[in-house]
């Protein structure tokens, strides 16, 4: 019992890194990469759309973008989400595709990505962390029921917090990557 609760615990930490990787992916670096309109929805005949569904995205050019709608009456309404999204850029549409030319960023607005970045770190580390506690709480009910030993409680608790502290500096490892790439100039 104590080994599947350990066993579906760590499962769920490492989407929780991947899930946290992913998100670092959406911070803007001084380049261009399909991953920065991710998050961007597009309202699309009444529905909430994701972007890459209702474009191909490439990069032609290390700080542009090109957005290519396959329906071309989505043109507008994807350009309409891009200027209202967080990435602070004017696309430029030319009537078939959507040209976004990221602009050199500032110190400023590095620090502040950064700061982005730290956020994001920490809202992994608090999902490990109450992941952490639901095992813990269902391995003390476990124990509760007579299911379980005090001394394989122990046992599985040190290896449970052997784990949460090794994703944590999976999480660590990939805000520092992070913070080099978005402070590198």
């Amino acid at each position: 019992m104590i080994e599947d609760t350990l066993l579906e615990t760590m499962e769920k930490m490492e989407k929780a890194v991947e899930h946290t990787r992913s998100q670092f992916s959406t911070v803007r670096t001084g380049r261009a990469t399909p991953s920065l309109v991710d998050r961007i929805t597009i309202e699309y005949y009444g529905a909430q759309v994701p972007l890459q569904q209702l474009a191909s995205i490439s990069v032609p050019e290390a700080r542009q973008l090109l957005i290519k709608p396959h329906d071309r009456g989505s043109l507008e309404s994807i350009e309409k989400a891009i200027r209202e999204s967080d990435l602070g850029v004017n696309p430029n549409n030319d009537g078939i595709s959507i040209r976004i030319s990221l602009p050199q960023l500032t110190e400023d607005r590095r620090k502040e990505y950064v700061k982005v970045a730290k956020n994001m770190a920490e809202d992994g580390r608090i999902s490990l962390r109450s992941l952490r506690r639901d095992a813990r709480k269902a391995m003390e009910a476990e124990e509760k029921d007579g299911d379980v030993s005090e001394d394989d409680l122990e046992r599985a608790e040190k290896e449970l917090d052997k784990a949460t502290s090794g994703y944590v500096e999976l999480i660590d490892e990939a805000l520092g990557r992070k913070e080099q790439e978005l402070l590198e100039v």
